[in-house]
């Protein structure tokens, strides 16, 4: 009974959210100078989103990923050239961090509705909602800079992949965390609802 709510609630959410950003007040926590480096050498080294692959078979199914995602994104981007380069940046910076693209495409649904300029009334910013206080602990300190589309991604990565470490891999706990609502069911069960919409064919 308690799933089924949960999974109610969780529907009740996402049908709620596509319009505005809805993210959660994430938490400024004190972080060791060791991780302060690590999290700081994360989102450096800028490289341009362009995957390299070890044969054709890998390209082609990543060329066939992209031109699935592209066709179901056309409602939300509608502009060719933005939408293709905010996949590749998605599948690149999701990659480079050991997540998910699916589930980060699921969660910038969730976030922002895939709007570059969202700003939440916690005051999140950009299309994975990252709080200000992040680019003053790892980035330039700069916050307008959230609202570039790379360093929006490389940041709300990084710091999604810097939770699920911190959890030991509980993906459901690092999702809470990030949004600001560790523990409680509502978010991670959205975002694990909408990554579905994500997948390719034959995957689960």
């Amino acid at each position: 009974m308690m799933h089924r709510r949960a999974l109610l609630g969780a529907a009740a959410v996402t049908l709620a959210w596509p319009r505005r950003a809805r993210a959660g007040a994430q938490v400024e926590e004190p972080l060791a100078d060791s991780v302060r480096s690590a999290l700081s050498s994360a989102i450096g080294n800028r490289a341009p989103p362009k995957p390299r692959f070890s044969d054709v078979e890998e390209r082609l199914s990543y060329l066939r990923w992209l031109g699935e995602m592209s066709e179901r994104l056309k409602k939300r981007l509608s502009e060719a050239q933005t939408r293709i380069e905010f996949l590749e940046t998605v599948w690149y910076e999701s990659k480079r961090a050991g997540l998910e693209p699916a589930l980060v495409l699921g969660l910038i649904q969730v976030e922002s509705g895939f709007r570059k300029y969202a700003i939440s009334v916690a005051g999140a910013r950009g299309y994975m909602q990252v709080m200000p206080f992040w680019a003053r602990l790892i980035g330039d300190g700069n916050p307008s800079h959230l609202f570039h589309m790379q360093t929006n991604l490389r940041f709300g990565c990084v710091i999604l992949r810097h939770y699920l470490d911190r959890e030991k891999g509980d993906m459901f706990m690092a999702l809470g965390r990030y949004n600001g609502s560790r523990g409680r069911a509502e978010y991670p069960n959205a975002v694990f609802s909408n990554r579905k919409r994500w997948l390719m064919p034959g995957e689960a």
